[in-house]
Formats: C-alpha cells, sequence, structure tokens
C-alpha cells in the first residue's frame, strides 16, 4: 500500500486516517507495522462477511485483476454471449471513474454495480460490501468482480471473492509474472489474453511465460484466449462451470454453519491472505 498515491484510502478506511483514527500519522510521521495489520484486519473481517454472504446464496464470486487495457471487459462481454444462459450473471466493475465498462456490460442484459474509486487503484472489501447492498444475491449464480487494472495493490485486498483469476496480454510482455510475481501467485487461473495478436507480437513467446510462472512457483494453470476469435473460450468456460459445481458441492459437504466466521473458505483466501501481509511489509 503505497502512501504517495492515495491507493490506501478508500471510501472504507478513510475515517481511519483521521487524527485518533488507525491511520493517523505519528509525530515522526510514520506508521507502524501494526497500523498496517489493523488496516488489512479490518478488510479481511469485512472480506469474511462478503464471502460468507455468497455462500450463503450458493453465489460463486471471481476477482478479475490486470493491468489496464488487458482484456477484462471484452472477456466478460464474451463470456456472458457464450456462457450457459441458465447460470444467472452479473458484474461489479471497479474503475477510478466512469461508467464505461459497466454500461458495455448493461448492454448485454446482465445486470453492472459501478464502483467509481476515486485515488484509489484497488477494490477493497468495504467498497465490495457496498455494492451489495445493491445485489439480491438469491436472483444470481456467479458474480464477476472487475478490479481496478493495476497489477500491483488489487494483489494485496481480499474481497471475499473465492477465486482470482489474472490476465497477461500480450501486448504487455511475456515478463510480467517476474515482475509482478505478488499478484500471479495469487491467482488461481491466468489467461494469456489477446492471443490472436502472437503472430503478429512475435515477441511475446508463450513457453517464455510460462518459465517465468515456474520461476514463482505459481502452481495456476495456463490459458491463451482471445476475447475477438473466441480461441480459448470453451476451455474457460469449461473452468467456470467446473468451479460452480465444485463449489456448491463443498457446500453440500460443508453447511455454512460449520465454516462461517472461518478464515478457511478455501483456496483463495488463505492463498492470497498469505500474500497480502507478504507485500505489505516489503512497504513499510
Amino acid at each position: 500500500m503505497c502512501d504517495t498515491c492515495g491507493c490506501n484510502i478508500t471510501h472504507g478506511n478513510e475515517n481511519f486516517i483521521k487524527p485518533g483514527g488507525k491511520l493517523h500519522k505519528t509525530e515522526s510521521g510514520k506508521e507502524a507495522v501494526t497500523v498496517l495489520h489493523n488496516l488489512l484486519d479490518e478488510n479481511d473481517h469485512t472480506a469474511m462477511h462478503n464471502r460468507d454472504h455468497f455462500d450463503q446464496h450458493n453465489v460463486l464470486a471471481i476477482n478479475l485483476m490486470s493491468s489496464p487495457g488487458a482484456g477484462k471487459t471484452a472477456l466478460l462481454e464474451a463470456t456472458i454471449q457464450q456462457l450457459d444462459k441458465n447460470l444467472r450473471i452479473a458484474v461489479i466493475e471497479g474503475d477510478l471513474e466512469t461508467e464505461n465498462d459497466a454500461e458495455r456490460i448493461r448492454k448485454h442484459g446482465v445486470k453492472a454495480i459501478q464502483i467509481s474509486t476515486g485515488s484509489a487503484c484497488h477494490l477493497d472489501a468495504h467498497m465490495i460490501h457496498q455494492a451489495l447492498h445493491n445485489l439480491d444475491l438469491k436472483e444470481f449464480d456467479i458474480i464477476f468482480i472487475e478490479n481496478v487494472g493495476n497489477l500491483v495493490c488489487p494483489a494485496s485486498f481480499d474481497l471475499g471473492q473465492h477465486l482470482n483469476v489474472t490476465l497477461l496480454s500480450v501486448p504487455e510482455g511475456d515478463d510480467k509474472p517476474a515482475k509482478y510475481p505478488v499478484m500471479f501467485r495469487a491467482s488461481d487461473f491466468v489467461l494469456i489474453s489477446k492471443s490472436d495478436l502472437l503472430p503478429i507480437l512475435d515477441d511475446f513467446k508463450p513457453e517464455r511465460a510460462r518459465k517465468y510462472f515456474q520461476d514463482i512457483a505459481s502452481t495456476a494453470p495456463i490459458l491463451e484466449l482471445s476475447s475477438k476469435d473466441k480461441s480459448g473460450m470453451s476451455e474457460w468456460l469449461a473452468w467456470i462451470n467446473q468451479q460452480i459445481k465444485t463449489r456448491k458441492d463443498y457446500l453440500k459437504e460443508h453447511p455454512l454453519s460449520s465454516h462461517s466466521h472461518s478464515h478457511t473458505h478455501g483456496h483463495v483466501h488463505t492463498h492470497s491472505h498469505e500474500h497480502t501481509h507478504d507485500h505489505v511489509h516489503k512497504h513499510v
């Protein structure tokens, strides 16, 4: 979390930075490590509440992350068009300003809630909590959360999602996993997006990208995909359907009362929680 760009100040924690608040500066101008832990604890508590809310309604929540322009919204549009029409979808969009992406989603007949983050370059659990007040979860099977375009800060904040999907677009270059390891380690599925450009941008080598993933000890499956020519879409849709089934089976075997208010809702929460605190310590 950064003290200069303002990304640590969100609607959910802005009161903490006022005099007497948990993030109020000391006389030396520095925050204590415990303060950052407290901030993350507040976020994690709300994320846990969000996840319980999703689970109570058998809704799968997927957090989409990438750098700006990697194709998250285009992927969502293609997904909405091709996913089983019996699956009920809603989207939570995060951007600093405008409702452009939410309007694109709404044109496909899907409910989209726009979150304008202002100076914050990531979504946090408090923002998602507020968005859920505008969604009747019993009407949906899957919620996609399109995070703010950024390969750093979104990896540090648990939103209450079940799964993290990260896009690595061909125009970005194949070395992004090496440059932003925290983000890609927090991923449960990685999509090499805009794969239709591979014949043109031949500097991007998928095998080299996979080698970088191995180097950072990422075990997430990797799929080359294009929202434009639809290559890889069938595998992406099959993965979504499998995750929905897996989630429903899990909740049948583990009723909510047995895991509510727990930090062990599954692989993603434990996984991302661990790297969240690693990331913060590096910035103290």
